[in-house]
C-alpha cells in the first residue's frame, strides 16, 4: 500500500551554500539595543539560543472595588457623558420613528404633490389665457377712457361706512 505522505528523517543540508532563513547569520553582528524597535525584545530560547521576538505587553492589574465605591485613581463618569449616553438611543429611536412615519405618509405626499402640480398648471393656463385675451383687444389711447374714483368715509372704529362713486 502506498502512503501519499511519508515522513522522512533525513538531516538538513548544511554549509555555506544552504542556510535556512530562520537561523541567525554569524557573519552579521547582532543589533545594538538602541536599534531594537518597540515591542521587540531579546529573548533566550529553551535550547540556549538568543533571538529577537515580539512580546506581549504586561497586563495592567485590575483593581476591583465594591459597586458604587470609587477605587484608587478611579474617576466618576462625567454628567455630560452619562446624559449623552442616555440620549443616544432616544435620538436614534426618534429618527427611526420619523423614517417609519415618512414611509407611511409617502403615498399621501405623492398625491398632494400631484395635486399641487395640477393646481400650478391650472393657474399657469388661466394666466396664459388672460394674457391671450388681453392682447387680442385694442388698447385705449387715453381719450374716452373712464376713470372711476371712490370716496369712502367711516366714523369710529365700528362706524358705518358711506361712500360715493364718481365716473369721469
Amino acid at each position: 500500500m502506498h502512503e501519499p505522505y511519508e515522513i522522512t528523517t533525513t538531516a538538513l543540508e548544511t554549509g555555506p551554500a544552504f542556510r535556512p532563513a530562520y537561523l541567525p547569520d554569524p557573519s552579521r553582528p547582532p543589533m545594538a539595543p538602541r536599534e531594537i524597535p518597540p515591542g521587540v525584545e531579546l529573548v533566550t530560547l529553551p535550547d540556549g539560543r538568543r533571538t529577537l521576538a515580539y512580546t506581549h505587553p504586561t497586563p495592567v492589574p485590575v483593581i476591583t472595588t465594591a459597586p458604587g465605591a470609587a477605587g484608587p485613581g478611579v474617576r466618576p463618569v462625567p454628567a455630560w457623558a452619562r446624559t449623552t449616553a442616555l440620549l443616544a438611543p432616544t435620538v436614534g429611536g426618534g429618527i427611526a420613528a420619523a423614517g417609519i412615519g415618512i414611509s407611511y405618509a409617502a403615498p399621501g405626499l405623492t398625491a398632494m404633490t400631484n395635486a399641487l402640480w395640477a393646481a400650478a398648471a391650472l393657474i399657469a393656463t388661466g394666466t396664459a389665457g388672460a394674457i391671450a385675451l388681453r392682447t387680442g383687444r385694442p388698447r385705449a389711447t387715453g381719450r374716452g377712457t373712464t376713470h372711476i374714483t371712490q370716496q369712502i368715509t367711516a366714523t369710529g372704529l365700528f362706524g358705518r361706512a358711506t361712500g360715493t362713486i364718481n365716473h369721469r
